[in-house]
């Protein structure tokens, strides 16, 4: 049987009547627990206890965390259909805020990046074990809104993340711009409760850091959009952990995006790219700096990575999210 690289939910199989696997293991932890919001139908929240989370996430537990792409799907029929059609909704952009323009030169594979303030390194527990992801700082009301998978803030379906923080700048153990914890975590309602891939995306509010600032008054962020056009050209950046990677720097792909043929049903685009596990939830770049998706899965034996195409449904959960 031929199986995935993935990023987001173990291992998808090219056949579509496979289940999916649970990959990895690691050590179990107690962690705070996560509240249900419900109140908005279209996006679906949980507000998390941050308490101790920064304390929690000593240089060893993250050095040992899990990649992102060890997190399982529940469900086969995420590889048959996407429950809900992608609305492309109208294009939308939002400029960037006080952002350092990140680097978008380079070869169409991965290569080292120069770090970025805003982009950074996501850590979490889930299900007892502890992960990393991706995320970057994005333009927000609230100035403190990350973008990353939604399998990095929810176990799709399933419960919610817990000791939740951002690194922003990460590189090789530095944290020059500090650790921030999460106040509250907001992906789609088609990922949460049911896994949808098509609909792979999260939003994590954090807290204001011990000098009472704002997440993008210290680092900056990208602007975002939704409902772009498709085959455009793209930078992707994350902190891949897998071999060959060592999840220590910050890594880019550029190329230009194509459908997923295996399964149109996504409705998700890939562009060429080698990064692997602890690269989930790092920001796709269009030419002009604004956010228009993340990494979120690839194909075992093929160097595409994919994201989900940015409609109105995770603009809807953005802005939940930003006005949170």
């Amino acid at each position: 049987m031929t199986r995935t690289r993935s990023l987001a939910a173990s291992l998808l199989s090219l056949s579509a009547a496979a289940a999916l696997a649970l990959v990895g293991a690691g050590t179990a932890t107690a962690a705070p627990a996560a509240s249900e919001d419900n109140s908005s139908p279209v996006v679906a929240s949980a507000r998390v206890d941050s308490t101790g989370a920064a304390e929690y996430w000593t240089a060893d537990r993250m050095r040992a965390a899990l990649p992102g792409d060890a997190l399982a799907g529940a469900t086969p029929e995420r590889l048959t259909t996407a429950s809900d059609t992608v609305e492309k909704g109208n294009n939308t952009k939002v400029k960037p805020s006080k952002a350092k323009k990140a680097n978008s030169s380079g070869p169409k594979l991965a290569r080292e990046a120069d770090t970025v303030d805003h982009i950074g390194k996501v850590f979490f527990t889930m299900g007892g074990f502890n992960y990393v992801c991706s995320g970057n700082a994005v333009t927000s009301v609230n100035e403190s809104t990350v973008a990353t998978a939604g399998h990095c803030v929810n176990e799709g379906p399933g419960a919610y993340a817990t000791n939740f923080i951002f690194v922003p700048g990460y590189d090789n153990g530095d944290e020059p711009n500090g650790k921030w914890t999460a106040k509250a975590l907001h992906t789609t309602p088609q990922w949460k409760d049911r896994g949808d891939i098509a609909f792979d995306t999260g939003f994590a509010v954090m807290n204001l850091n011990a000098a009472g600032e704002t997440l993008t008054d210290v680092v900056g962020g990208s602007g975002v959009e939704f409902g772009a056009a498709r085959g455009v050209q793209y930078t992707a950046y994350g902190y891949p952990a897998s071999l060959p990677y060592n999840g220590e720097q910050l890594w880019s792909c550029k190329g230009k995006a194509s459908n997923d043929n295996t399964h149109p049903e996504f409705n998700t685009q890939g562009i060429p790219c080698t990064m692997n596990g602890g690269s989930s939830g790092g920001p796709w770049l269009l030419g002009n700096g604004l956010q228009n998706s993340i990494n979120s899965y690839g194909y075992t034996g093929s160097n595409v990575m994919y994201g989900p195409y940015w409609g109105a449904d995770i603009q809807n959960t953005y802005n939940i999210a930003q006005a949170a």
